[in-house]
């Protein structure tokens, strides 16, 4: 009977043993995060803000290892967050997420590659800014009431190019139509660095810009700036009014951009990035930068990121329906 028992108690403690040397490879591994270089996905060309965000991050990554922007425009940033959606939950493949495609794109594609809330797992929101509504020179109108004159005037001959489908900035002119009672044509290119030549060369009418991308050129007076689409005036562009106080109250839509990784990336490497991403973005010369470009630091928790995601969906689905916008 003694030896039964004895025998017992040591298998149990064997058993013990094993289960916390199994462990160990698991923990190392999330301590050793990152072992080898991460890829940042960007859902469109560069030069727009979601690219200058993670070309911020790859800059300033101090975790070891490098951190490379893979640009994969296309249909509205979907190409590029699908990639992520079906990589592995590692913590190696993040996505440099947007309004458009983790809130609006949900209701304006009647298929979806990925699942915008159960494929991904929050991580932060970075910043956020307000787009502006430029014209080219030769537009006579000077301020957001003669558009819509000019526009109602010629019913569908008036322009308005977007970086592709589904992207906060085609739902910025779809949602403009809607209270203005305007018909702008909406002419969808692949990218930022597509769409602005054509508005340049006069070829479109007018473009919904983020602010940052749009402002440089402004200031060279190669585009003319109507309105902001925030609430209230931009800090960075204080001389720039609002499209809502030209006789559209309640006019806004805001552009915002944060990073998700792969759903069910192990918790100890998301709070990893995120109180990465939180030094990084806090630093006062990427505070001044940002402010430079338009964009404002919001950051904060993977909670907060949630939160604002789900209520951004339930906002845009609305908008989306009541314009009657489809991407397909």
């Amino acid at each position: 009977m003694y030896v039964r028992m004895f025998t017992r108690r040591h298998v149990v403690a064997m058993l013990a043993a094993a289960a916390s040397l199994a462990a160990i490879p698991a923990a190392q591994a999330n301590d050793a995060y990152p072992a080898k270089p991460i890829r940042m996905v960007v859902g469109f060309p560069s030069g727009g803000a979601p690219d200058i965000l993670a070309r911020i991050f790859s800059e300033k990554f101090s975790l070891g290892q490098p951190v490379i922007v893979d640009n994969k425009p296309g249909a509205g940033g979907n190409i590029g967050a699908e990639t992520v959606a079906r990589s592995a939950p590692d913590g190696y493949t993040l996505a440099l997420g947007t309004v458009g495609t983790h809130s609006i794109n949900g209701a304006l594609y009647s298929k979806m590659p990925y699942d915008m809330v159960k494929d991904f797992t929050p991580v932060i929101l970075l910043a956020s800014t307000p787009n502006v509504l430029v014209v080219h020179p030769s537009v006579p109108a000077k301020n957001v009431q003669e558009l819509i004159a000019l526009a109602k005037a010629k019913p569908g001959q008036l322009t308005f190019g977007t970086p592709g489908i589904g992207t906060s900035l085609h739902v910025a002119g779809e949602l403009f139509n809607t209270m203005a009672g305007t018909k702008i044509e909406h002419v969808p290119y692949k990218g930022r660095a597509m769409a602005i030549p054509d508005l340049l060369g006069g070829h479109i009418t007018m473009m919904f810009d983020n602010l940052p991308s749009a402002l440089p050129v402004v200031k060279e007076g190669k585009l003319r700036a109507l309105g902001v689409t925030s609430a209230h005036r931009s800090a960075s562009a204080p001389d720039i009014p609002t499209i809502a106080e030209q006789g559209l109250p309640g006019y806004e839509a805001t552009s915002w951009f944060a990073v998700f990784v792969p759903a069910h990336t192990p918790k100890e490497i998301v709070v990893k990035l995120n109180a990465e991403m939180n030094r990084i973005f806090t630093q006062p010369d990427v505070q001044a930068k940002l402010k430079t470009l338009g964009l404002d630091p919001v950051l904060g928790t993977p909670e907060k990121l949630a939160e604002y995601q789900r209520s951004e969906i339930a906002k845009w689905a609305k908008v989306v329906k009541d314009s009657g916008a489809k991407a397909d």
